[in-house]
C-alpha cells in the first residue's frame, strides 16, 4: 500500500464521529520540558494533548485528518487558546531541522505500517533539537484488541482501513536507536466487560537526542 492512501486518509471518516473526550495531562512533558519551549503535538487528532500545551508552550499540532485539526482549531478557540495547526503525515513532517525542543506522539505509530513507522521515527529525530526529548506511547502486544485481518507482523487492518500495530517494549526500543537515551515501560490496566477480564497495554516513555 503506497503512503499517503486508504489508511491515512480513513482517519478523516473516523474523525467524523471521534467525539472531544476532554483534554489529557501533560505532566510528562511539564517533568521535563520548562513552559516557553516549542513543541510539536505530532499526530494531534482533536486537540486533547494540544489545548493542555497551548496553555504553557509554543506548541504546533499535525494530523493526517482534517476534520480532526477543524475541531481541535475549535475547541482551542473557545478555550482562548491559540495553536498552530498543520495537515501533515507524520513521515513528511514541514519543519526544518532541529525546530522542536520535544515532540508529544502519542497513540500514532501504532496506525502506521512498518516502512512508515521506521520514516515518522526518523522525522521526528530530525525536527527535535540535539537533546530534545521525544515523548512517545504505542499500543502493547498483551492489549485486548490484539488481532484480526493480518497484514504485517502484529499489524492489523480494521473497519474502514485504519491500522492497528502493537509494539513489544523491545521492538520499540530497536526502533528508537540513534537516541541517546531512551526510558520505556509498559502500562497494564485491567478492565471488566460483561463479567470478563480484559487487558490494555500501552508502552510509554521517553527518548532523548
Amino acid at each position: 500500500m503506497e503512503l499517503g492512501s486508504a489508511h491515512f486518509l480513513a482517519w478523516d471518516e473516523e474523525y467524523r464521529h471521534v467525539r472531544w473526550g476532554g483534554p489529557r495531562s501533560i505532566s510528562a512533558v511539564e517533568e521535563h520540558i520548562p513552559p516557553g519551549s516549542r513543541v510539536l503535538d505530532a499526530g494531534c487528532g482533536n486537540g486533547r494533548y494540544l489545548l493542555p500545551l497551548s496553555r504553557k508552550y509554543d506548541v504546533v499540532g499535525t494530523d493526517v485528518a482534517l476534520n480532526a485539526l477543524s475541531e481541535a482549531r475549535s475547541y482551542l478557540g473557545r478555550s482562548g487558546q491559540y495553536a498552530e495547526c498543520a495537515a501533515s503525515t507524520i513521515t513528511a513532517l514541514p519543519f526544518s531541522d532541529h525546530s522542536f525542543d520535544a515532540v508529544l506522539c502519542y497513540g500514532v505509530l501504532q496506525h502506521l505500517f512498518e516502512i512508515e513507522r521506521v520514516l515518522a521515527v526518523e522525522e521526528l529525530k530530525r525536527v527535535l533539537k540535539p537533546s530534545g526529548v521525544l515523548f512517545i506511547e504505542v499500543f502493547g502486544t498483551e492489549d485486548m484488541r490484539f488481532g484480526g485481518q493480518e497484514v504485517e507482523n502484529n499489524t492489523f487492518i480494521r473497519k474502514g482501513g485504519i491500522i492497528y500495530h502493537y509494539f513489544t517494549e523491545q521492538e520499540l526500543v530497536s526502533m528508537l536507536r540513534g537516541f541517546t537515551q531512551v526510558d520505556i515501560k509498559s502500562i497494564i490496566a485491567e478492565k471488566t466487560f460483561s463479567g470478563e477480564r480484559h487487558i490494555r497495554h500501552h508502552i510509554k516513555g521517553t527518548a532523548i537526542l
